[in-house]
């Protein structure tokens, strides 16, 4: 059982490397930090497509990891 759930753990961090890599940049530079971090914090999607399927691919990913992690971690205590 604890082989199974680090096999599940080491797909579910190369797909959130994978994941992560093929997302393009938002903005470059200052201006860009700023006014992309006020699009995001007021709610303007702007995503479309691939880059809507990545995003949400990323969040899906990242809750995969964290909670494979907290249960790989309990089964390594109990051996």
């Amino acid at each position: 059982m604890e082989i199974f759930f680090k096999v599940l753990l080491i797909i579910a961090s190369l797909g959130l490397i994978i994941v992560v890599l093929l997302q393009k940049g938002k903005s470059a530079g200052l201006a860009g930090a700023i006014s992309g971090g006020a699009e995001h914090l007021f709610g303007k999607q702007t995503a479309r497509g691939l880059d809507l399927f990545l995003e949400r691919a990323t969040v899906g990913f990242g809750t995969a990891f964290f909670i494979l992690a907290v249960v790989v971690a309990y089964f390594v205590k109990q051996v």
